[in-house]
């Protein structure tokens, strides 16, 4: 069989969600919705941070930071999902392919080195309270996040690039609701070793390697809350992290799960991306709402400063 290059394939098959056809329209129902609260809860903590003074620290820069990165990765992948849920053919071309799954693995790879970066954050807060803000700076702060975005980006870009120049000569159906690097590899008749190393050391990087700094900090923090004395001072030190953590275990759970998950398509690797795609950025800022006292005050502060004199 004669071999066909990169530009004689124009398109992908997305096969989506393996539901039936005739309950689609319930699950676009569904996922609409949830996209639009997605929209609606980081857009809302995105105003609130930069509204209220009150949130001006270290801590909220960075949960603004998180909140626009859920706005940027659900918005990468659902729209083209309500879109397959509605149509017949469920194409996407191979240029729209390759830039979703270049936004895909940017923005995953910028949340994981936040969550890192807020882990360290909270352990600095709880262990050295009186030189907080010293330590944080603005600058400090600052220079986090950028450098979490560049080094995603980067190793996006480079992923991307080699993924590109792939050969795509076989079957073009992806047993997925979204592109992603790992699922194009079976499509192509080149050699994909240099991909599947470099991805492999990508995600060793961005995902176990921001894991263990997590995990590295917060064997600090317990420790430096089991030797607090007082009980209500362990339980307030343990408060000011408990949202950050839940994040990072519905991240890192259904993340882990995810890419351990063969790409076969199966019901169960599906469930586990869509927590992660699209359930995730949707909870967060719930999280930081219902268990965080100072967000909760935030909101009634704009509440009344908005919508009180309405009423």
């Amino acid at each position: 069989m004669a071999m066909k290059n990169y530009s004689a394939i124009s398109e992908f098959v997305l096969l989506g969600l393996p539901i039936e056809p005739r309950i689609q329209a319930v699950f676009f129902v569904l996922f609409l919705l949830i996209y639009l609260l997605t929209l609606m809860g980081n857009f809302l903590m995105l105003l609130m941070i930069r509204a209220d003074f009150h949130l001006h620290t270290p801590m909220y820069f960075f949960l603004g930071q998180l909140s626009f990165l859920d706005l940027c990765h659900s918005s990468v992948t659902v729209p083209k999902m309500l879109e397959n849920l509605l149509s017949e053919s469920k194409t996407i071309f191979v240029e729209s392919c390759l830039a979703q799954a270049f936004f895909v693995f940017a923005t995953g790879g910028t949340e994981a080195c936040l969550l890192a970066v807020m882990a360290y954050d909270r352990y600095v807060a709880i262990s050295c309270p009186l030189l907080y803000g010293q330590l944080m700076n603005k600058q400090l702060c600052a220079g986090l996040v950028w450098g979490s975005w560049s080094l995603a980006f980067v190793d996006a870009l480079i992923n991307i690039l080699l993924a590109a120049s792939l050969d795509y000569c076989e079957d073009q159906t992806i047993p997925h609701f979204s592109c992603e690097l790992s699922s194009l590899f079976p499509l192509s008749c080149s050699d994909t070793s240099p991909n599947f190393t470099l991805l492999l050391c990508s995600s060793v990087l961005h995902f176990f390697g921001t894991f263990i700094m997590i995990v590295s900090s917060y064997a600090r923090i317990v420790s430096t809350i089991l030797s607090i004395s007082s009980t209500s001072g362990r339980s307030k030190a343990f408060s000011t992290c408990s949202s950050h953590l839940t994040t990072v275990i519905l991240f890192y759970g259904s993340g882990f799960l995810s890419y351990l998950l063969p790409t076969s398509g199966s019901p169960l690797e599906m469930v586990f991306s869509l927590q992660y795609s699209v359930v995730t950025p949707m909870l967060n800022p719930l999280i930081y709402s219902l268990q965080n006292k100072e967000v909760r005050a935030a909101l009634r502060r704009m509440f009344r400063k908005y919508f009180h004199p309405l009423l």
